[in-house]
């Protein structure tokens, strides 16, 4: 069977800067509450009508250029993200026109912060089985569109950002592989973290009572995400390197999806190691979900915090609960 190599990685993020300073004119908060709470400051925003897929062309085009490849090249598309331009079809089909890629296959995933690392894996098996050899990989947000404007929940509102990073995925002739991928989800928590509406389960499916009661704003209940996400992030880690059997000394370098800075503190804490082990530049570009984790590799890689032959171990916790992992030998 084929192993399957990541062959290039881009992101793109709008130019719109929002500090914590913009957001302290916007709603009771302030620069302090924030970095102490997030460790954020400051998160890019989208202008205009600018949407997921808009974001996903251009980080696709990073990934294509490193990896060497044409749109007509790529034979599928996977497209993770929550905040897709409409609510239907997938940004996945505007991807494909806008880059002119033909009538290849092309598909959304809804998997929250977790997309990325699902996507990974579905990608992986389609190179394994020869049925595909170039695969492009989005994750792509537009967070502020509805969060910017949600004054009342500041602890969602202050922590999302816009942006798309994006990954080609070919047959490897190396020793450069996916080592193994790791999803779990548990639906109990759905509720814990969540937008409830507009949905099927609404009639009509949006209404006056839905937009008053704030239904249509995400929900988070911030200390059981934060319960969960200390024990599932480290948990899952472990889970990749049990599975190819290798220690924490013998990895570069994890990425995780960049939910808030004390959790990435928490969590390089129970895996004993030091935070210039564990990736982290929510500071810049906040939470932007299924995006992260590929806009934080594409930046770790051209800062040279890991290079060919390195192993690296990507990691996600989010909505659902949702969590996965995967260990990469770059």
């Amino acid at each position: 069977m084929r192993t399957t190599k990541i062959a290039g990685v881009g992101y793109y993020v709008p130019e719109k800067v929002i500090t914590n300073f913009d957001l302290e004119k916007l709603m009771d908060t302030s620069n302090e509450w924030i970095i102490e709470r997030t460790g954020i400051q400051e998160r890019r925003y989208i202008e205009d009508d600018t949407g997921a897929s808009d974001l996903g062309v251009e980080a696709a085009k990073n990934a294509m250029k490193m990896a060497n490849v044409e749109p007509e090249d790529i034979d599928l598309i996977i497209f993770a993200t929550i905040t897709s331009d409409y609510f239907f079809p997938g940004s996945s089909a505007q991807v494909q026109e806008k880059l002119g890629m033909g009538h290849i296959g092309a598909f959304d995933i809804k998997v929250a912060c977790s997309g990325f690392i699902y996507g990974l894996s579905i990608a992986d098996q389609f190179i394994k089985t020869g049925e595909f050899d170039n695969v492009l990989l989005i994750g792509a947000e537009v967070q502020s569109t509805a969060l910017a404007f949600d004054t009342e929940h500041r602890d969602m509102s202050v922590l999302f950002g816009d942006g798309a990073g994006a990954v080609i995925l070919q047959p490897s002739n190396t020793d450069s592989k996916i080592l193994s991928t790791h999803l779990h989800i548990d639906g109990k928590y759905v509720k814990e973290l969540w937008t409830e509406a507009p949905a099927s389960r609404f009639n009509p499916r949006i209404s006056k009572q839905m937009l008053d009661e704030g239904r249509q704003y995400p929900f988070m209940n911030g200390r059981e995400v934060f319960r969960n996400a200390i024990v599932k992030f480290p948990a899952v880690i472990q889970e990749a390197m049990e599975a190819n059997n290798l220690s924490i000394d013998d990895v570069k370098l994890i990425i995780p999806h960049q939910a808030n800075y004390r959790i990435s503190q928490a969590v390089a804490k129970r895996l004993g190691v030091g935070m210039e082990k564990v990736y982290s530049n929510i500071h810049r570009y906040g939470n932007t979900t299924a995006a992260s984790i590929p806009i934080a590799m594409s930046e770790a890689l051209s800062k040279g915090k890991f290079e060919e032959g390195d192993i690296i171990i990507l990691a996600a916790f989010g909505a659902g609960f949702s969590w996965a992992s995967s260990a990469i030998r770059w």
